[in-house]
């Protein structure tokens, strides 16, 4: 079943999300080469607890950190670590805060230094997918539309959609109903309403789409070890079209 939220709730949420926004903002500049990510965790983590917050993935079942932090033909679910980034590495973080009982939760992948034409565009292209999902989010649409824009996008531009990962939805729990597909049929699914709040997360790799995991239990890879990209906004069904939470700043 896939939970409404009322007016209140999502303002719990966009709290949180703006707690998110704050931690990327941050982070973003820091990366370069030289730093290692455990510092980039760091200072995610103080942002997040100087905000009232707490890191929504550090414990969740045993992940041991408060980012994701995952780089080049790591996709998903990288343990932050002191190997410092190098001049042409792409890094994906993922951040997630839980306040008052909700969480918010985003992801973004940028390049470290001078990254190739072909690294940009599967940023670019990753990106594009997470604009044009977002879009499909409206009252009574379909979940199926957010999929196949995705899919519609990524494919022409030839890149592999990562199947195994999607979307959610997000309220008092990090993962709620429903899953979302970066790939399907349109028109299909269940009916969008107002109040639905969705995590909308695009994952594309530049070769294979299969996959595999790190010894750690984890970390994905790219089983090819091509390199992938990933963003993630939270986003809220308003009678006004798609909000998305994880752009809002605080006020001054």
């Amino acid at each position: 079943m896939i939970s409404k939220k009322s007016t209140s709730e999502i303002d719990r949420i966009r709290h949180c999300c703006k707690i998110v926004h704050l931690v990327q903002k941050k982070l973003k500049p820091l990366v370069e080469p030289g730093i290692c990510t455990l510092e980039l965790d760091e200072v995610a983590e103080k942002t997040i607890i100087s905000e009232g917050g707490s890191p929504a993935f550090k414990g969740y079942n045993d992940f041991p950190a408060s980012i994701c932090a995952s780089n080049n033909e790591s996709v998903v679910h990288g343990f932050p670590c002191d190997t410092p980034l190098h001049e042409g590495d792409i890094l994906s973080i993922d951040v997630g805060v839980k306040m008052n009982g909700y969480f918010g939760d985003g992801a973004f992948t940028l390049g470290v230094g001078k990254i190739t034409e072909e690294k940009e565009y599967l940023i670019k292209t990753t990106q594009r997918c997470l604009t044009l999902g977002i879009e499909q989010m409206v009252a009574d649409g379909y979940l199926g539309n957010i999929s196949h824009a995705i899919q519609q996008h990524a494919e022409k531009s030839g890149f592999s959609i990562i199947r195994e990962y999607g979307g959610h939805g997000i309220g008092k729990k990090l993962h709620e109903s429903p899953h979302i597909n970066n790939f399907g049929t349109p028109e299909q699914g269940p009916k969008l309403k107002i109040g639905h709040v969705f995590c909308i997360e695009p994952i594309l790799s530049m070769g294979s789409p299969e996959i595999t995991h790190g010894c750690d239990d984890w970390t994905v890879f790219t089983k090819d070890r091509q390199p992938a990209a990933h963003f993630e906004h939270t986003v809220a069904i308003t009678k006004d079209g798609p909000e998305i939470l994880t752009l809002q700043e605080f006020s001054d």
